[in-house]
Order: C-alpha cells, then structure tokens, then sequence
C-alpha cells in the first residue's frame, strides 16, 4: 500500500513540474521543450514500477520496467539479430523499394490522366486491404526470409507514399505553371525548379508517415511465417511462452528503432524544406 500511495505522490509531483515549466518563460527553450516530455516519461515509468511492485501485479500480466530492463542487457545479442533480420533486411528493404517505386509512379501519373484516374483509386482499394489478410499470401510468395517480410512493407508503404507525392506534384498553381512555360522550360525543367521543391513537404510526409507503416508491417509479417530469428518471431514464441519481459524487450527495441527512424526522415526534412512555413519557429 506504501508503495501505491508513492506512486500517486510521484505522479503529482512530475504533473506539478510539468506544468509549471510548460507555463514558465523559459517554455519556447529548446532545453525545456526536451525536458518536459523526459520527465513525463521518467514519470510513468516510477509510477509503473511502484504500483507493479505495490500491487504484486504478475510477471505474465506485466513485467516492472526494471525487470524489462533486465531481461533487455541479459539478452543484447538476441535483439540484435532480431534487429538486423527484420529493420535492417525486412523493414528497411521495403521501405526503400516501395517508397522509390512509389515516387517514380507518380511522376508517371502525374503525366498520365488515365493512370491518374485509373490507378489512384485502385490504390485507395489495396491500401484498405487488411495485413493479416495480404502477409500470409505474400510469404507464401516469396519464401520464410526477410524478402517476403519486405514485400509486405513495400506493399504497405507505396500507395500512402503514391498519393502524397502526386499530390505534392500538383501542389503548385496554374499561374506557377503558366510562368514556367512563357519561359520555355521544358516538363523536366518545371518538374526540378519548380514542382519538385513545391511537393517536397508532401513527399516527406508520405516517407513520415511510411516508416511507421513499414516497422508494423515487418513484424506483423513474422507472424505468419518467419526463420527461427526476428521480432515478430520473438514475440510470437515468447508469449507462447509465458515470457512478457522478453516480449516487451523486443517492443522496447522497436519503439527505439521506430522513433530513430522517424526522427532521421524528419531531420533530413528539415534540411531540404527549411522554406516552408511548418519548418520556421
């Protein structure tokens, strides 16, 4: 019960300093924009140690973090193949076939009313196309390996990664393209001075928002079949197993590897579309 009654001081006390650094002069800072959601998060993981140690919650229904971290350095080498067989092979394979091939499309519908309007929608169909449903045909397909993993985020990120980019190649205006005709540049002339720079944000936010859809992808994929190496695998056996503090290691390592990820698109936006209005203060 001690233990209880500290977690609720806990989380008061870090809502206190949050609040009060959010509302401080100081909350437009660099160091306090990073601070506050560090101690929120230093704040739930107290919080979930002291009541799964104060209730006596089982290790089956849900580990302390301190037991999760535990089992995360006791197995280091294990994740790290896991790691390798589905980000490095499954997820990063796909992300960039798909998200290439998705970019090339779209300039071959962008220059086609009959893709446009035939392709796109079809597109709108097989995005709507459940993974449970799709994964299994797929590594029925390519085999156990990660090349049937790949396949699957490459189907999961081109058509998201489709539509942004032709969106983002008819973002400019009539009057833009007028300008650049009366100057005589020819299509690829417009498409790099022009039309490239204006679809870039929307470029970026399909590649955003691919790197999440090609990290699940991966590892829902492994579930269907998968060598004895992987996350998906790992999870799979694991819970089979009874071991939760294996499971929710393997979830740590992809919630790092899914924040890093995004983060690193993220960066190299903000590098190539310093000019646009979302990218200022």
């Amino acid at each position: 019960m001690i233990l209880v009654i500290l977690a609720i001081l806990v989380w008061c006390l870090g809502w206190w300093l949050n609040s009060r650094l959010a509302n401080s002069p100081a909350s437009k800072t660099r160091a306090v924009q990073l601070l506050v959601p560090a101690i929120f998060g230093i704040t739930v993981l107290l919080v979930w140690e002291l009541l799964v140690r104060g209730l006596e919650v089982s290790l089956v229904i849900l580990p302390a973090p301190s037991v999760i971290a535990e089992r995360f350095m006791a197995s280091l080498p294990i994740l790290w193949e896991d790691f390798a067989q589905t980000i490095l092979k499954g997820a990063l394979g796909g992300y960039v076939i798909g998200c290439g091939a998705a970019f090339l499309t779209a300039i071959l519908v962008d220059r086609s009313d009959f893709l446009r309007r035939g392709l796109l929608p079809v597109g709108n169909f097989v995005a709507a196309l459940p993974i449970v449903g799709t994964a299994p045909i797929l590594v029925m397909w390519f085999g156990f390996d990660w090349q049937s993993k790949a396949a699957v985020v490459v189907v999961m990120v081109f058509f998201p990664m489709l539509v942004n980019t032709v969106a983002g190649l008819r973002e400019t205006s009539a009057m833009q393209r007028d300008l650049m005709q009366t100057y005589a540049a020819t299509y690829w002339q417009s498409f790099f001075k022009l039309r490239l720079p204006a679809a870039l944000p929307f470029v970026f936010n399909g590649l955003k928002i691919s790197t999440t859809l090609a990290l699940i992808g991966a590892i829902v994929a492994e579930f269907f079949g998968s060598p004895t190496v992987g996350m998906g695998f790992r999870i799979s056996t694991s819970v089979g197993q009874l071991a939760l503090d294996m499971v929710w290691a393997e979830i740590v390592v992809a919630a790092l590897a899914g924040s890093a990820f995004y983060g690193l698109v993220a960066l190299i936006e903000k590098s190539f579309t310093f000019w646009h209005p979302s990218q200022r203060g």
